[in-house]
């Protein structure tokens, strides 16, 4: 979270294969909570990366993962 000096890094690249994986929103329907994570296409497995608690976080992922196309699964 922090570097060697004291200051924030900034966000990073996440490495995954877009063409077996896509970066998704898993939302609960009862609470509204979202975390952003990585499915793999194959299983349907998440991976959980973030909690979404505001736009900025949810704009912080986009640019972990290259992409503003994000799914929302619930």
């Amino acid at each position: 979270m922090f570097g060697k000096n004291g200051k924030k890094k900034g966000a990073e690249r996440l490495s995954y294969d877009p063409s077996t994986h896509r970066a998704v929103l898993k939302c609960s329907i009862c609470n509204g909570e979202q975390v952003a994570g990585i499915q793999n296409r194959a299983t349907g497995k998440v991976e959980e990366v973030m909690l979404i608690r505001d736009k900025k976080d949810l704009e912080t992922f986009c640019a972990m993962c290259g992409t503003t196309d994000l799914e929302k699964i619930y």
